[in-house]
């Protein structure tokens, strides 16, 4: 153990002790999502399956819940809804990645799992704008035969060595394997503050030959594309990414920053991607970025999403910084493509958490209708039987999502913090999913189609569910068991 770890591991224990006090003393822990135990958690890194055994690593920073200098948190599970929490998986402890361990991806080979990651270096002086000069964000490549153990950890490529004509800003490595080579995927950020996908290659995933820009003449998606993921899923090549900088288009890109994908095909001959439809963003809520995906062992596509955002303030913030503690995981989702459109669904595992199951068929135009007595985490179903008709549901103390027959609406009052309206333009309302938590909300619209994932902070004891418009539809409501 380095010197290095051994005061920064010192360190954690000798103030988190009281700080985890203070946070699992807060009523807006989340019941049934994944979170840090203390400090501020954001994107899902290295997540894998293993001998069974599923793997999430997330940015984590233990003692500071604005964010401060970045690990890597760990845990483990073996079902995706019951989790463990691992000691601090990686360190920011060798000179490579003095200033924060940043994100990265898995991938397993011969029973070896290669991580690799993004080591920040920042050096020191006011004439620096940490743009294009004065970062290192070198490409780090680490090995482990067991996902709690490191046996290797060296510089893949050092920041030294990346091509010209792009700022200091090159990270988030993900790996694709095609016809026994290795590619790499990273996002970018241009001299002329445009975002790109680097693309290298490699025989041995120790030397890596700059082959391009994977995705060329997509000018108005932004400055930089963060956290890259390339996968082929139901015969489509998709690549994910998280672009800054893109302007609002109507009801789309409101957020402060998307996260997205494109569909399309690769010539792997010149090594391009080549869309096939326009970029659609995988979340229209409040707080979602940088998600990555894996394939587990049953050969499902698994996508994770922070659910949060960086700089986010003035317009919206989350009060439990005060509270010792920011952000956590989404629910994990599996992707498919159907009839041409990719489709995000709640894992079925997750119906293990279910209790006091209840149902009813409702016609509003009859009269309006109250569920009360809810809990603070609980799913529900609506299955819509008049798929034009409108439709309002009231949410707890200031929540409400609304169909109109031209829009599907997420607003949010004073428990929102900020967040106030979201809206997709939809001309049929088939079904709704919800899953609420503490506080938390994830809705899947249209079987999965579209998804709204936002934070909200109700203060009043008031939990009913009230519906009201012209619609008939079924209801099915269950409460969730924790896990935690």
């Amino acid at each position: 153990m380095s010197l290095l770890k051994k005061d920064l591991q010192n360190g954690i224990l000798a103030r988190q002790k009281e700080l985890l006090k203070q946070v699992e003393a807060d009523p807006w822990r989340l019941k049934y999502h994944q979170q840090a135990p203390t400090g501020w958690l954001n994107d899902p890194n290295g997540v894998h399956q293993k001998d069974g055994i599923y793997h999430l690593y997330y940015q984590y920073s233990p003692l500071d819940a604005s964010g401060g200098l970045k690990y890597w948190g760990h845990k483990t599970s073996k079902d995706l809804v019951h989790f463990k929490e691992e000691e601090i998986f990686l360190y920011p402890d060798q000179k490579f990645d003095c200033h924060g361990v940043y994100s990265g991806s898995a991938f397993e080979e011969s029973g070896v799992i290669h991580f690799f990651y993004t080591g920040n270096v920042k050096l020191s002086g006011k004439q620096y704008d940490y743009i294009s000069s004065g970062r290192e964000q070198n490409t780090v490549h680490m090995t482990s035969r067991d996902g709690f153990s490191i046996d290797t950890r060296e510089v893949a490529i050092d920041a030294k060595e990346y091509p010209e004509g792009f700022t200091q800003h090159i990270r988030d490595p993900k790996i694709i394997m095609k016809d026994d080579l290795y590619y790499m995927v990273l996002g970018g950020r241009t001299n002329e503050d445009k975002g790109a996908i680097l693309l290298y290659e490699s025989k041995n995933l120790n030397e890596w030959n700059y082959k391009g820009n994977l995705l060329e003449d997509q000018s108005g998606l932004g400055y930089m594309w963060e956290c890259p993921d390339f996968f082929i899923l139901d015969g489509q090549d998709i690549l994910l990414m998280s672009p800054q900088g893109l302007l609002k288009e109507g009801y789309k890109f409101e957020n402060v920053y998307q996260s997205g994908f494109l569909m399309g095909k690769t010539d792997w001959t010149t090594l391009k991607f080549l869309p096939s439809k326009d970029f659609e963003e995988l979340d229209r809520g409040f707080d979602f970025y940088a998600p990555q995906t894996f394939e587990d062992e049953q050969g499902r596509r698994i996508l994770w999403g922070w659910m949060g955002l960086p700089d986010i303030e003035p317009e919206y913030s989350n009060p439990t910084i005060e509270r010792g503690w920011q952000h956590a995981m989404t629910m994990p989702r599996e992707l498919n493509i159907e009839n041409g459109k990719l489709k995000q669904r709640p894992l079925e595992e997750y119906r293990i958490l279910r209790k006091n199951e209840w149902t009813q068929n409702v016609d509003l135009k009859e009269k309006n209708y109250t569920v009360s007595e809810t809990s603070d985490a609980y799913e529900m179903i609506v299955e819509i039987k008049q798929p034009t008709e409108p439709l309002e549901i009231f949410l707890s103390q200031d929540v409400k999502v609304s169909f109109d027959g031209d829009l599907f609406t997420l607003e949010l009052g004073e428990s929102g913090y900020g967040r106030k309206t979201r809206s997709i333009e939809l001309s049929t309302l088939t079904s709704i999913q919800l899953f609420v938590d503490s506080s938390s909300l994830e809705i899947f619209i249209n079987d999965g189609e579209f998804v709204m994932t936002s934070r909200m902070y109700p203060t009043s004891n008031l939990r009913e569910i009230r519906f009201e418009g012209k619609s008939m539809f079924q209801v099915r409501k269950w409460d969730l068991k924790t896990t935690q």
